[in-house]
């Protein structure tokens, strides 16, 4: 009993490690994102490049873990204690004090930026999930190492879940800074105390590999079973944010699923991993399909089947993982491909997929990709004998059996497939998944079958239509046809809407942006208020709806972060409001704070933005400091028009308390129109107007309009770029 306690104490000692390390590592991504938000903007390309960072810095992470194996222990412990050392030099965590200019491209800065700011930090600690449990076999020969990697990921998991609810909501961002620092100082101290553990140099053979190494094929293997729940992660992110709802921190449930089904498939217990892995491919066969109709009218239950299959297919598959898991003398390369695997999967679906597709196809083909890979096994041996004697009789049959059900969909009536017919669909592929699960190509067939009935031949057919659907980094823009107008839809959120027919009717400002609409009615006074050379500035393009305001002598300027957005509004020709009443805008491509920062001073009378009706609202542009910026460019009597209709954050509170400390007036405008007004697309909205000179809002109040006072509640503060938090104003849904 003596001796168990100090096992025990020793184990718990790696674990704590190695749960801390991945702690820090999950909060250090957020943490400095906060950090160059305000400095490097939200552009795509800013992001891709980060994103590039920190997977180079983990690959070479668990490289260096990987080559620090074939030394005697004891050096190891050495060289990366001093390694540690000398990272603890960039502490506290922040990012380098250097202006960057206004037109700084992205993918040279970024990764120059991010890796002397925070390169020897990152990749310091990335390394200490394959090297932690490589000490502990040697510490403790005969223990499962793998086991470790369940509180890997529990660390992970942590740092995910305690920033946005409490590390981002309690502190600063220099707060975060040194809590982040104290908990690197904990890290190093700990590995040193692991460190002393390790077996000395007599027992130095023990880091030496002795099997036989990994062929192509199970590296193969590895990469792939790690690279499509990755991929995956991201893509169930876009598709439900895209395609279902916009709901903020909505991308928390994906990436916390996707590390929980780590803890499961590398428990020390297998029951769990084991029961979930034998359902999996019926689950995936069942909702694969289904989930592809993406029907508005239940997005949650939707939401909750997406995340059902994420959970069972990354626990399937990273089961398998660990069941193709090499002896102990080969983990870190083990964990080096995994590695690889991941940034494959996240490479695919973070960076190449938005370029490559105008729809989220990349979900799909990772969901087949999944069905592919998957461990199944037959459901009766009756089966089993048939598919065995007959298989290719029987895949034959299948592809009929599917190729009919589409030429169906295709050819058939358009009720036949509609919502009241999904339950038979559904019963058809759940009698035919009973005769395929089992048989991998017949499994891989009917999924395949499934996704296209269900909703890839909507989607295939949509892509087909020139221009009637594009794609961002910012989601999938949809063009669509009603009864005298045309829509610009934003994944689930419309984007824009222009009435079809007379020049006049196509160019009446139509949604958020109607006349009698708090920037439809502020947009008509500005004759009045500035003389009829007003220059005014728009954040956020959209089609181009709030072109049609301009007036022979003004200025404007637009600012607009997504360069499809341009396209759409400007060159396709689907939208006309530009070609109607800008035929030649100057547009500003890239994050509005940045390009905002670099103009003269003063240079606007009127500044309207309308970048917070997404689920994730820009913080950048709702800080003290944004506020400060808007202040310089726009004149002393300058209007700022804020659009705040938002389904899910209350912004209200929030801008209310920017103005109080930055000195401005502030009016609401709350449009609801009425019946006839919507009958001409004009739909409810909230917009703020803020002016330093009162008597510009009394002009803009007596030009019409119902505005009543915005106050901030007692006590709120404003957000800063060194505090921001959109938790407390989530609204309940």
């Amino acid at each position: 009993m003596t001796g168990r306690i100090p096992k025990l104490a020793a184990r718990a000692l790696f674990v704590v490690t190695i749960l801390t390390g991945s702690f820090l590592l999950f909060l250090v991504q957020p943490l400095v994102a906060r950090m160059a938000l305000p400095r490097l903007g939200g552009a795509p390309a800013v992001w891709n490049s980060a994103m590039f960072v920190y997977q180079a810095l983990l690959l070479g992470g668990y490289a260096y873990a990987h080559a620090l194996g074939r030394f005697r222990p004891r050096v190891q412990a050495g060289v990366h204690l001093g390694l540690l050392g000398v990272a603890a030099l960039w502490l506290p965590i922040g990012l380098m004090a250097v202006d960057l200019p206004a037109d700084a491209e992205p993918a040279l800065w970024v990764p120059w930026l991010l890796g002397l700011s925070i390169g020897p930090l990152f990749f310091a600690v990335s390394a200490q999930a394959p090297l932690i449990q490589r000490w502990f076999a040697l510490a403790h020969p005969g223990r499962n190492p793998y086991a470790l990697y369940a509180a890997s990921n529990l660390g992970s998991f942590a740092g995910l879940i305690a920033y946005p609810l409490l590390v981002e909501p309690a502190m600063t961002l220099h707060g975060q800074s040194l809590l982040w620092s104290i908990g690197y100082g904990v890290l190093a101290l700990l590995v040193l105390v692991c460190a002393t553990w390790l077996p000395g140099s007599a027992k130095g053979e023990a880091a030496v590999a002795t099997s036989s190494p990994p062929g192509w094929r199970r590296i193969a293997l590895w990469t792939a079973l790690a690279a499509v729940p990755s991929g995956l992660v991201l893509a169930t992110s876009t598709y439900i944010t895209t395609d279902i709802v916009a709901m903020p921190l909505l991308w928390v449930l994906p990436l916390g699923l996707y590390l929980a089904s780590f803890i499961v498939a590398f428990a020390t217990r297998r029951a769990a991993a084991d029961t979930l892995t034998r359902i999996a491919p019926v689950t995936l066969l069942l909702f694969g399909g289904v989930i592809m109709g993406g029907y508005p009218e239940r997005p949650y239950s939707n939401v909750a089947v997406a995340l059902l299959l994420l959970f069972m297919v990354s626990v399937a598959l990273h089961t398998a993982l660990y069941r193709a898991r090499p002896g102990v003398d080969r983990l870190t390369g083990f964990y080096l491909w995994m590695a690889v695997g991941g940034a494959l999967g996240g490479v695919f679906a973070g960076i190449l997929a938005p370029v490559l597709f105008d729809w989220t196809y990349e979900y799909p083909i990772l969901i087949l990709a999944a069905g592919a890979l998957i461990p199944q096994q037959f459901l009766l041996a009756t089966i089993r004998d048939l598919w065995w004697r007959h298989g290719r009789r029987m895949l034959a049959a299948m592809a009929l059996a599917i190729g009919g059900l589409i030429a169906l969909r295709m050819l058939g009536p358009a009720s036949l497939f509609g919502e009241e017919r999904q339950g038979i669909a559904f019963l058809v592929i759940a009698m035919l998944g009973f005769l395929v699960i089992g048989a991998r190509w017949g499994y891989v067939l009917l999924l395949a079958g499934a996704l296209a009935l269900f909703g890839g031949y909507r989607a295939l057919s949509l892509s087909m239509e020139h221009d009637a659907r594009m794609r961002s980094y910012f989601g999938v823009y949809t063009i669509r046809d009603g009864a005298g107008y045309r829509e610009l839809d934003h994944g689930s959120t419309v984007h824009g809407i222009q009435l079809r027919g007379a020049p006049a009717r196509e160019r009446t400002p139509t949604t958020y942006y109607a006349p009698l609409s708090g920037v439809g009615r502020a947009m008509r006074a500005a004759p009045s208020l500035y003389g009829p050379a007003a220059r005014i500035g728009v954040v956020g393009l959209g089609t181009g709806t709030l072109a049609c305001y301009a007036r022979p002598g003004q200025q404007w300027r637009f600012y607009e972060i997504d360069p499809v957005i341009v396209r759409i509004a400007r060159d396709t020709g689907q939208f006309s409001y530009l070609r109607l009443c800008q035929p030649d805008p100057l547009i500003r491509i890239g994050d509005a704070r940045v390009r905002l920062s670099a103009e003269a001073s003063a240079g606007f009378d009127l500044l309207a933005l309308d970048a917070f009706s997404s689920d994730a609202v820009p913080a950048h542009l709702l800080t003290r400091e944004a506020f400060a910026t808007y202040a310089r460019v726009l004149s002393r009597r300058g209007l700022l028009l804020i659009h705040i209709s938002n389904r899910f954050v209350d912004l209200e509170p929030l801008v209310a308390a920017a103005a109080r400390d930055g000195d401005w007036t502030i009016a609401k405008l709350n449009y609801v129109p009425t019946d006839l007004d919507r009958e001409e697309q004009a739909t409810s909205s909230v917009w703020l107007a803020l002016s330093r000179d009162p008597a510009v809002l009394k002009a803009l109040e007596a030009a019409g309009g119902d505005w009543t006072p915005a106050v901030a509640p007692p006590g709120l503060a404003a957000w800063t770029d060194d505090y921001s938090s959109v938790l407390p104003f989530i609204r309940e849904f």
